[in-house]
């Protein structure tokens, strides 16, 4: 598939037609609290839905409580086992690579900070690591799992969040496009996959192509079951590539509001690492793994460990060759990456579960203008821009 500029600015006048229509009914009927209320206690596939539930709601969450019937099972699974065996590198370039991402697109940005309506700056990381652990689970889209019902609540969350903007008047539609449209969709689907396996490769993580394409294939059926236009989405890595390179060219920069919220993600870090010290690891790895000019832009303090942090991929790469040699390395490697995992989680959430509920309002003061072979490493597709 080829993008163009042209093709791009088609995508972002779409938002999920499915979903807006369902919230836009909540609103009208002032039915919002009732489903939020109701849905708390919805938390796994198969579960009964409960009785006094909008039937709107109800209808929805029935269509929705399927995957696709597209997807291979046989590549997920292999996407399942490469998140195991790389679990706490894939954490570590969420957190210090796709998140950062997001902050670089200025509008984003500013929709970040009009929504996040937070009670503590952890929340959006903490629903972003619950969302792709629940993902990985063995019975993630069996019943008992829990990845469905998050998925369908964010995909109702995205809606509201377009339904609040769009009719408050605190978005430029004409300029900026719909609200979390298919563009930005895309895009972020693109953070959380491809720039993910890029922060990976720059870290010295071995990969090979085909834990790689089963990651991202993964993403691919996440986008399906959030609204994603899948006509739109790029099907292989290379093509991947060729939108993400145009959409970052298309819209990233500075902006006010990505630096504030970069700050509030490097402070959010530095509570969780032990003491003092190491507290500059923190900005050193962002600036690693997005670059000097990204990095300045969110305006990440230079650190004297800037320089350290460049041997990373050196010790990541004696870790590696103990868990390719060794069947207990790699057994003790993944379990400490499991419990790593677990423990940053359990930071983030602070021993919560997170709803992902619909919100009545937003901030009103803010006006917005493993398990595969390791041979063959994969290796990222070329720049497909200069």
């Amino acid at each position: 598939m080829t993008y163009t500029d042209a093709s791009m600015d088609a995508l972002r006048a779409g938002g999920d037609e499915l979903a807006d229509a369902v919230v836009a009914t909540l609103f009208e009927r002032g039915e919002v609290g009732t489903f939020n209320a109701l849905m708390r206690y919805v938390s796994t596939s198969g579960q009964e839905l409960p009785r006094g539930l909008p039937a709107v709601a109800r209808e929805y969450l029935e269509a929705t409580a399927v995957p696709p019937a597209w997807v291979d099972w046989a590549e997920m699974e292999k996407a399942r086992l490469f998140f195991i065996d790389n679990n706490v590198h894939i954490s570590t370039a969420l957190s210090f690579a796709a998140m950062p991402a997001c902050y670089l697109v200025p509008h984003v940005a500013k929709l970040l900070s009009a929504t996040h309506g937070l009670e503590y700056p952890s929340k959006r990381m903490a629903e972003t690591g619950q969302f792709t652990v629940h993902l990985m689970q063995p019975d993630a889209f069996e019943a008992g799992g829990r990845f469905v019902p998050a998925a369908q609540k964010v995909r109702l969350l995205h809606a509201s969040i377009r339904h609040h903007l769009e009719r408050e008047d605190r978005w430029d539609s004409g300029t900026l496009g719909v609200p979390i449209c298919q563009e930005d969709m895309i895009g972020g689907q693109m953070f959380f996959s491809l720039l993910v396996l890029d922060s990976l490769h720059r870290l010295g993580i071995h990969m090979s192509t085909e834990g790689a394409e089963a990651y991202y294939y993964a993403w691919r059926v996440v986008g399906a079951i959030l609204g994603v236009d899948q006509d739109a989405v790029p099907r292989t890595l290379e093509e991947a590539r060729h939108f993400l390179d145009l959409y970052m060219l298309r819209h990233m920069g500075p902006s006010p509001e990505g630096a504030h919220l970069t700050r509030q993600l490097i402070d959010l870090y530095e509570e969780v690492v032990p003491g003092t010290f190491f507290d500059p690891v923190v900005s050193a790895l962002i600036r690693h793994l997005v670059g000097d000019t990204c990095a300045d832009w969110l305006e990440v303090p230079r650190t004297p460990w800037d320089t350290v942090v460049r041997a990373v991929p050196h010790l990541l790469g004696v870790l590696e060759t103990i868990e390719d040699r060794s069947p207990l390395g790699a057994w003790a490697l993944d379990r400490l990456g499991h419990l790593t995992t677990v423990l940053e989680l359990s930071s983030l959430t602070r021993g919560r579960v997170m709803h992902y509920a619909i919100p009545e309002q937003l901030k009103k003061d803010y006006g917005v203008d493993g398990g595969v072979p390791r041979t063959h490493r994969w290796t990222p597709p070329a720049a497909t821009v200069s």
